[in-house]
Parts: C-alpha cells; structure tokens; sequence
C-alpha cells in the first residue's frame, strides 16, 4: 500500500488537484509573469487612485508624456532628416534620431496589425516586453538559486521606485526582456542566441553596449580557455552589430561618421562626461536643499555601489558582474539629467540579485511585510512622478 503524504509536504491531495495544479508547476515561468503583472497592476491603481483625485487624466501619464511622445511620433511619422527641425506652429524642435528604432518599430507594426490607435500599441508592446523581462529576470534567479529566487528577482525588479515607468511607452521593459534572456543565454553557454540577442538589443538603447561588453568579455575568457570552439567568436562578433549599425545608418544621414554622437552633443546635450556631472549634481545636492527625485537618484546609486560590491566579492558568474559593473558606469558617466539615475539603472536587475538571494532564507512572513511595504512606497513614488514631477521620471 503506498502510504499517503505527510501533512504539509505540499503534494496534491489526488489526481483531480495535480492535473488541475500541473501546468502551474511545470511551467514557473508563468508564475513569475503572474506575480510581476499582480505588483505592477496594484502600481497603477495607486496612481490611478491619486490621478483621479487630483482630477489628471489616468491614460495620457502612462503614453503622451517624455519620451512617450517621442516614441509614438517616430511610430506614426518615422525619423527626421536632420538636426534643424520644426513643429506645425513653425516652432523648432529637437531631432527625433537619438531614439533607437526597435521599440518604434513595434508600435508601429503593432498598431498596423490592429485596430489600436499608436499611443494604445505603446502601452501594448511595452507591457509585453514586462512580461518577457519578468520571464527572462526569473530564468536568471532560479538558474542561480532557487525557483524561490527567481520569484523575489522578479518581485523585486517590480517594485522599483522608479517601476512605474515599466508601464509607461518607455523601452526600459523591451530592453531589461532582452538582456535578461542575453545573460540567461549566456549562463548556459548558448552563445550563438546570446549573440543574437544582444545584437537586437543594440537596436533599442545605447546602454545595450553594457551587455555587448558582457557577451564581449566573457566571450573572450573562453576563447583564452580554449571551450566551445568557434561559438564564442561568432557571438562576440554578432554582440554589437545592431548598436554600430544603427550608429552607422545616423551617420549616413547626417554626412558625418560621428553623427550620433555630434548630435547627441549639440542638441539634447547628452553625452558621456566620465561622470563630472554626476559629481556636480552629488555636491549640489549635499549642499543645499534640491527636490525629492534627486534625493532618491542619490539613493539608489549609493545602495548599487553596496550591491556591485556583494555581487564581486560573493562571486557572481562573470557576465552578471561585468553587465552590472558597466551599466553602473555608464550611468554616472552620462551626462546630466541626475534626477533620471535611477531610472537608468533599472535595467540593471542583476544589481538584485544579493538581497533575492539573502531573501530567499527568510521566512514567508517577513518576505511578504516586505513587499507590501515595497508596493506602498513604490506606488507612492510613481503617483509623485507622474502628478507632482514636471521633468522625464
């Protein structure tokens, strides 16, 4: 006689439960998306609460607002031809070309294939890429630890202060999707699809060269080692091709090799300053009062100094030390536009990765006072900078 389970081990109490509980299990991934969509979903109710109590529009702060409007101009209009450009006023405006096309590409292909209007198709593709990103951030926490694990990255990542933004026409999701899987590929020796991966990535933000430098580097390692013969050479080689090519397409429209660049400089006046601006804005705010977005910027960096030091010196898996390391560097070192640190690092989820893993021996209790305090403060945040902050969040 097979004995029954002991009480509390967790089994399904018979045949009917295990094929209703079966496909929960066999695919955690799903429950991953499930918990991510449940955080940021109790995100959007606080601030859909507070909007309509001070009487804002609810749809219009997620998709018509920064680089929202960007986005979904370049989606219905496609790219300007050069630097000096002008609104239907007359007005001069800024150009459209720093705005990488993949995220751009996808609105416009999702809006064509539906009835949706472009702003709708923004929110429709950025939310999906949260959901892949929630997918690919748990592959990584679970390939490292623990199923558990990789639920509290997830959960984590979800409630950033800045995870508003995850619901915003924004590309940080379609991007952090895309480096989640790149890094998750990479763990696994699968070099040829990190390489392409990371080659789409170079088509969606600049930062994606963080994430070539990781595919580059640990290419690189095994190459010295002698593994895996000719696949690390193809997936070094494929990493930056996207970021060089649409940096190659800019340059061709604007009759100069350094376009992207010049333009960068010379218009929206952001470039890489090795991090003097950042230095500025620090000693700015520890001198006199500044407003609340520079105090959390100012947090944030502080605290992934902390965790870029736990991620060393516990030895992480080297492709998730030096994604970390550069996205942090190249975060300070952008130029200006302190207030929007944290939201830079956001697609650095691996800086996670210590307190998922010191959470995942907690007891269920403290994990979850934690995460309501963590939805609270998060959602609060979010309300701030969509009705109380006046500049990109």
């Amino acid at each position: 006689m097979t004995p029954a389970p002991a009480a509390g081990t967790g089994q399904p109490d018979g045949p009917a439960d295990g094929r209703r509980l079966g496909w929960w299990l066999r695919y955690p991934a799903a429950q991953a998306m499930a918990l991510y969509a449940l955080l940021r979903v109790s995100g959007l109710v606080i601030l859909a609460i507070f909007a309509h109590r001070a009487g804002t529009d609810f749809w219009p702060l997620l998709h018509s607002r920064f680089d929202s409007s960007w986005y979904v101009q370049i989606a219905d209009n496609g790219y300007d031809q050069g630097l000096v450009n002008h609104r239907p006023d007359g007005s001069s405006r800024l150009p459209n070309l720093p705005f990488f096309p993949l995220y751009p590409g996808l609105i416009a292909a999702v809006a064509a294939i539906t009835p949706f209007s472009t702003p709708v198709a923004a929110l429709i593709v950025s939310w999906l890429g949260g959901l892949a990103a929630a997918a690919g951030i748990y592959a990584v926490g679970a390939h490292l630890g623990s199923r558990r694990v990789g639920l509290l990255l997830v959960g984590l990542w979800a409630v950033l202060p800045h995870a508003i933004v995850q619901n915003m026409a924004y590309t940080e999701t379609i991007f952090t999707a895309l480096v989640a899987w790149t890094l998750y590929a990479l763990l696994r020796r699968q070099w040829l699809t990190a390489g392409l991966l990371c080659l789409v990535a170079g088509l969606s933000r600049p930062t994606a060269t963080t994430v070539a430098a990781a595919v580059g580097l640990t290419a690189l390692v095994a190459i010295v080692r002698r593994q895996d013969g000719w696949r690390p050479w193809v997936a070094a080689a494929l990493s930056p091709l996207g970021y060089l090519g649409y940096l190659a397409w800019i340059g061709h429209r604007l009759g100069r090799i350094d376009g992207y660049f010049h333009m960068q400089e010379t218009t929206w006046r952001i470039g890489f300053d090795g991090g003097a601006s950042t230095v500025k804005a620090l000693d700015e705010m520890l001198t006199q009062p500044t407003r609340l977005a520079f105090y959390m910027s100012t947090l944030l960096l502080g605290l992934a100094v902390v965790l870029i030091a736990l991620l060393v010196l516990h030895r992480y898996p080297l492709p998730l030390v030096i994604y970390s390391i550069a996205f942090f560097l190249i975060s300070i070192g952008t130029e200006n536009y302190y207030w929007a640190k944290g939201r830079y690092l956001m697609p650095a989820f691996t800086l996670l990765l210590p307190i998922a893993m010191g959470l995942g021996k907690a007891r269920r209790s403290t994990v979850v006072a934690l995460f309501v305090f963590l939805v609270l403060v998060s959602g609060w945040y979010g309300t701030y900078l969509c009705l109380i902050w006046k500049a990109s969040p």
